[in-house]
């Protein structure tokens, strides 16, 4: 064995780690019934595979024997313990032989991957666990990860995916993919997570960066499973809406690293072929007849998408789909988002009055794009005065740092 096949063998193996792991992971707590022992014989697996396969080959199917392996690493694990065991279920699987040839193809994996994304995202766990433990789970995230991108500490979150999994076993609740009677309610449940690991990742809640393209990236991995496994009109709608907004991802942050509104947004920088695909999905969602408010948010998109400037869009168009989208599922937010596109169509004073009568009712007091919003458009009407006060609430409300200087600077503009 050379170094260099050592070196081959080693970038194969952390190819498939970064690429297949988590799928490998969801099949072994399938076969084990353990979160824990399915992380730690994944490990263990990898491991075996750095210092076997350049001895011995790397195997015709290297994911299934990896499957194989860790299985028998737990089981290995399950019967040094099973004098203190009382699992039947562990004790079981301690004495049932292992086969070294046993098959794993990819219809099982997307199934277990599926397993896995409803049993994080089970309805009786909080809504914070079930985002937990999706990053951690199904998306793989470090806890201190997970712990950054939802500004608290990593014990917090170690606390929670534990207090997630307790609840699972103590309950007993199954990991599979739910009776078509349970489907809705689940379903919510699976697209409300992944819709919020993207929200976080497309537009940080705090810190140094405006985007976590790995957050955003990973829910749209899981929005192609879903869709892949369960073809349902919210979800291709929810991955449609996801691709449209990533599309812009090139043009939000200017070279210096400060944010760039979308009527600034150099549009030969967004990405096309995500365009082309997420119009082709909101075509597919809205074929189905039962359009929900992920669709109806990627069709508001899809306007954006098609437009050659902010001048070109549709923007009546847009208000009548927020009219839709309200109707369908009313939020402070989504009738902020309204408001902005009164303003494109009817002038600023129009969207001032619209969102004034949102801040009157307090919900969006402490939210800082409510403010901002408000901010530019008195700034539009030459009103600095008031563009100023409505800027020193957004910055005084706002905790991500490309946020913040983009809001000074507008403040410093009117000076």
């Amino acid at each position: 064995m050379t170094a260099s096949h050592a070196d081959e063998v080693r970038a194969l193996v952390e190819r498939i780690y970064r690429d297949d792991s988590r799928r490998i992971f969801a099949t072994l707590i399938r076969l084990v019934g353990d979160f824990d022992l399915a992380e730690e014989a994944l490990h263990e697996a990898f491991a075996t595979a750095i210092e076997r396969w350049p001895v011995d080959g790397i195997p015709e199917k290297p994911v299934p024997w990896l499957v194989s392996t860790g299985r028998f690493k737990a089981i290995d694990t399950i019967r040094r313990m099973s004098r203190f065991e009382s699992d039947p279920a562990r004790l079981e699987l301690a004495t049932t032989p292992a086969r070294d040839d046993e098959a794993i193809d990819e219809e099982q994996f997307r199934d277990d991957q599926l397993r896995l994304v409803f049993t994080c995202c089970h309805p009786a766990l909080p809504p914070a666990t079930r985002v937990a433990m999706t990053l951690r789970e199904m998306c793989g995230l470090t806890t201190e990860e997970v712990a950054r991108a939802f500004l608290t500490s990593p014990s917090t979150i170690a606390q929670r995916i534990v207090r997630g999994k307790s609840k699972l076993r103590d309950e007993k609740i199954a990991y599979q993919v739910p009776a078509l009677s349970e489907l809705p309610d689940r379903l919510e449940s699976v697209l409300s997570v992944i819709y919020l690991v993207f929200n976080e990742g497309y537009s940080a809640s705090s810190g140094d960066s405006a985007i976590r393209q790995d957050l955003a990236t990973e829910a749209i991995r899981l929005g192609r499973v879903l869709v892949e496994l369960l073809p349902d009109p919210e979800a291709i709608g929810l991955l449609a809406l996801m691709l449209l907004h990533d599309s812009r991802r090139a043009a939000r942050i200017d070279g210096a690293g400060e944010l760039t509104l979308l009527e600034d947004q150099d549009r030969s920088l967004w990405d096309r072929e995500a365009i082309a695909e997420g119009l082709k999905l909101v075509d597919r969602a809205i074929a189905s007849r039962e359009i929900g408010a992920y669709t109806i948010q990627a069709a508001i998109s899809a306007v954006h998408a098609g437009a050659r400037d902010v001048r070109d869009t549709d923007w009546a168009r847009i208000v009548a789909l927020y009219d839709l989208l309200l109707r369908i599922e009313a939020s402070p937010i989504a009738e902020l988002n309204r408001a902005v596109a009164v303003a494109m169509r009817d002038g600023p004073e129009a969207g001032i009055v619209a969102i004034d009568r949102i801040l009157e009712r307090g919900e969006l007091t402490g939210y800082h794009l409510a403010h901002a919003a408000r901010a530019d458009l008195y700034r539009r009407l030459g009103r600095n005065a008031e563009a100023r006060e409505a800027y020193e609430l957004a910055l005084a409300a706002s905790t991500q740092t490309p946020e913040r200087r983009f809001l000074e600077r507008r403040l410093r503009e009117l000076l």
